[in-house]
């Protein structure tokens, strides 16, 4: 028998999708774990849901991304001494995260044959792991010198998908870190480079330069993590690269601003993903991604329904994904808030553009129920519930 998810009476529905982020409809129907329509419930066929929800007039919004995380272990960090804060994050609304490395587990292999062994058991590991139901993309090696391209090649074919930050290993220069990016992209890896000065001792300064002669599929932290670049070479990546321009909660937010406005003024919004770039030694931010949502609308002027497409529909096409966007058959990955107790503006949208962060109520993976009123966003004004 097929798993049936009923969502009825939603007040707004948002699609991750900037050319249309606001849908018609008030009911959504997943089957298996996949979105199979939405619309009105009074024109569509509710009957026979094993999960049946009540949203109570609340926001439905594709699950939130984190483009940008160093998991180790688990639910656990080693950086921050902390547990859980995949959970955490979890109820900050976010249902998928990207690894960008695995940089902090304690003695980090560095030699070829361990970093591939490494990478290829985070990305078991969180494959048949899910914390809290949270989906991690993980198993991201950073590069080093002395690899080949058979390496890239056994690392894909055991499942690898990612590269960790370019720049955080022994690779430092453009010629050598393109070879091994364009290997990489060969086999269906895709990349993304560390960019701005050192995040901690050990790493070191990626200029504009060298972003563009790399070529990754990301530019990382374009904002910096944490020391950004001068703003001439923000402006000059956002002028001269497709990749998608990630921003981050562990950056410069002056730099976050110039990095939006460029875009905007280049007709490139659609570029901009958004990652916390946590755990890092600015600690864990559960609600990191909504915060980046909250200060890009409020202080770049950028409609909330839109910024919300930066923490997913721009990061599912960016990403390639199969969350992060109202589609039929994509992964019914959803979190339901609402306007926060007490918080100024008219709605869910006006107050979120105020710079205030909604109340989560619910996280959805896959059709499946994972959390319900969030444990650390402002409560909301109205909660949905499990029939």
């Amino acid at each position: 028998m097929a798993e049936k998810l009923v969502i009825k009476n939603i007040g707004l529905l948002l699609s991750g999708k900037m050319e249309t982020p606001i849908l018609d409809g008030d009911c959504m129907i997943a089957i298996d774990g996949r979105i199979s329509e939405w619309g009105y419930g009074a024109d569509m066929d509710t009957e026979g849901a094993t999960t049946e929800v009540d949203a109570h007039d609340v926001t439905l919004a594709p699950g939130l991304i984190d483009s940008h995380v160093h998991p180790v272990i688990g639910d656990y960090t080693p950086r921050q001494q902390q547990l859980h804060w995949i959970d955490s994050t979890l109820h900050g609304g976010v249902t998928t995260m990207i690894s960008a490395g695995e940089v902090h587990m304690p003695g980090r292999p560095k030699d070829v044959v361990g970093l591939k062994a490494m990478a290829i058991a985070s990305q078991r590991w969180y494959e048949n792991f899910r914390p809290s139901g949270m989906k991690v993309h993980a198993g991201a090696p950073v590069i080093e010198h002395g690899m080949v391209e058979e390496d890239f090649k056994e690392m894909a074919d055991a499942g690898v998908k990612l590269l960790g930050e370019v720049g955080l290993g022994t690779v430092k220069d453009g010629k050598t870190a393109k070879q091994m990016v364009d290997w990489a992209r060969k086999y269906g890896i895709q990349s993304t480079i560390h960019t701005g000065g050192p995040s901690i001792p050990g790493s070191g300064l990626i200029d504009a330069d060298m972003v563009i002669e790399t070529g990754t599929d990301v530019i990382g932290h374009i904002n910096g993590g944490h020391s950004a670049l001068p703003d001439d070479q923000i402006i000059c990546l956002c002028e001269s690269c497709s990749a998608a321009f990630e921003i981050v909660h562990n950056g410069n937010e002056r730099a976050a601003l110039l990095a939006l406005n460029t875009a905007r003024e280049l007709n490139k919004l659609d570029q901009i993903i958004l990652g916390t770039d946590g755990p890092a030694g600015s600690g864990v931010q559960p609600l990191g991604i909504l915060r980046m949502v909250a200060m890009l609308s409020s202080l770049g002027d950028v409609p909330a329904e839109v910024a919300f497409c930066f923490a997913n529909g721009n990061t599912s096409r960016q990403r390639e994904l199969d969350t992060g966007l109202i589609e039929r058959g994509y992964a019914a990955d959803f979190v339901l808030m609402d306007q926060a107790q007490h918080a100024p503006g008219g709605n869910i949208l006006e107050s979120v553009q105020l710079g205030n962060l909604p109340g989560v109520g619910m996280t959805i993976i896959d059709g499946v129920v994972t959390s319900q009123r969030s444990r650390n966003t402002p409560p909301a004004g109205r909660l949905p519930e499990v029939l």
